[in-house]
This record gives structure tokens, C-alpha cells and sequence, in this order.
């Protein structure tokens, strides 16, 4: 990663046109060659950027070392696109600091409270659904994909649980399926049915009432927290 603070302006053409004044902004070059613009405040985003496939040419204007005072920029980095004709010039009238470094494989983003976090910990504590409860499997398969949980409650009855992060009409949908199908199975029926989630949107809620569903909101930090407290030795 090539980190570079500069009084910079820019020009991009190709598919679109925009330009940057000159100020003091950072870029940051990647491994690939794609360069990201940024300024010191407003937004996550890039103010202007180009990314791989690219190429990137460094170049040094005549002049731009010569102990003068002189417009000539320090340095140009010319990055085009390899499929189109798109161009990202950066002209770099003074650069306070330009430094490379090395950073390793990224192990990537690793992300807590997702959904199948959520479906370890619910079928831990399958009591949740309702006390009595006892756990079939997780991910159980049907000819349409798999119920996050499939569970008994108290009677003896079949439940399917279906888990979201976020719980929409959408989720009920699923859930609805997965019931239809499962009813068929005389085996099975009757089989009833729980949307779970961290938050309900209020619309999903009457959607699932009306398909005789239950709503249970997820307390992840509640649940992770059981999780822990039965590896305490004291």
C-alpha cells in the first residue's frame, strides 16, 4: 500500500468527465495499481478513484527537481483503465509525504451476530421457542433448501424456525414454503412455525400473524452471553 499526502488536483475522462481543484488530499495506491482520492472530511467514499484491472504510469515532469521556484508539478500518476478508455490523471503540485508499505494477506472481515451465529446459539438454547422444547436439527433439508431449525415443542409438534438479522416480509415468505411443505408430510404435521430475528419490521409481524406464526426476537448479546456463562468454572 502506497500512502501519498499532496496539494493534488485531478482530471478523469472517459465514460464520464470530473475534476478536483488543487488541495491537500491523501491517495492511497493499492498492490493492483487502483488509486483512491481522499479528503480530510465529508464521506467514507472517495472523493475520485480508479480501479482494477488498471494500469498506473508514475511519471516526473522535466524540471520538477530543479532547486527553482517553479509551477512545475513534483510528480503525475496517469492511471487507465485495461478495458475502456477510461483515465484518471493526478497531478501532484507538492507532496509532503509519500511512503510504501507492506501489509500482508488480509485475513478479511470477520462479522458477529450474523445468521448463523444466531442459529447456533438458538439451537444451544432451544428452551427460547418455548420451554419444553427439544431440537431436531439445524439446517433441516426440504426439496425447496434447508429450515434454519427444525425443533418439538412441549405437545410433541413439529416447529420450523426461520432466522433472519433482520426480520421482513420476505423472511415470513420463506417461512410460509417451508410450512406448506412440510405439512404434506403426514409424518410431520402439524408443523408450526417461528420467525426469529434480531429485529421484526412491523409489517413482517402481521404478515406472520396472519399466517399463524409466532414472532421471537433475538437478544444476541443476551444469548452470546448464556453461551459464555456455561464455560465459567466458577
Amino acid at each position: 500500500m502506497r500512502i501519498i499526502v499532496a496539494d493534488c488536483s485531478a482530471e478523469y475522462s472517459g465514460r464520464l468527465n470530473a475534476s478536483l481543484p488543487l488541495a491537500k488530499r491523501v491517495l492511497l495506491i493499492k498492490a493492483d495499481s487502483s488509486l483512491l482520492i481522499f479528503s480530510e472530511l465529508g464521506s467514507y467514499k472517495p472523493l475520485n478513484w480508479m480501479t482494477a484491472p488498471c494500469t498506473l504510469k508514475d511519471i516526473t515532469p522535466d524540471g520538477a527537481d530543479d532547486d527553482v521556484d517553479t509551477p512545475v508539478p513534483e510528480k503525475v500518476l496517469r492511471v487507465s483503465a485495461d478495458k475502456g478508455s477510461d483515465i484518471l490523471e493526478v497531478t501532484l503540485q507538492h507532496i509532503y509525504s509519500d511512503e510504501t508499505y507492506d501489509l500482508g494477506e488480509d485475513p478479511g472481515l470477520i462479522k458477529d451476530g450474523v445468521e448463523d451465529h444466531l442459529q447456533r446459539y438458538l439451537a444451544e438454547q432451544i428452551e427460547r421457542i418455548g420451554k419444553g422444547a427439544k431440537l431436531v436439527r439445524r439446517e433441516y433439508p426440504t426439496a425447496i433448501g434447508p429450515v434454519d431449525i427444525m425443533a418439538i415443542n412441549a405437545e410433541g409438534e413439529h416447529v420450523a424456525v426461520e432466522i433472519k438479522r433482520h426480520g421482513g416480509i420476505d423472511g415470513v415468505e420463506q417461512l410460509t414454503r417451508y410450512c406448506e411443505l412440510l405439512n404434506r408430510d403426514p409424518l410431520l404435521a402439524p408443523v408450526h412455525g417461528i420467525f426469529a430475528a434480531q429485529t421484526i419490521t412491523p409489517q413482517a409481524q402481521v404478515l406472520a400473524k396472519d399466517r399463524g406464526f409466532t414472532c421471537l426476537i433475538l437478544d444476541y448479546d443476551d444469548m452470546k452471553g448464556t453461551e459464555d456463562d456455561s464455560l465459567r468454572l466458577f
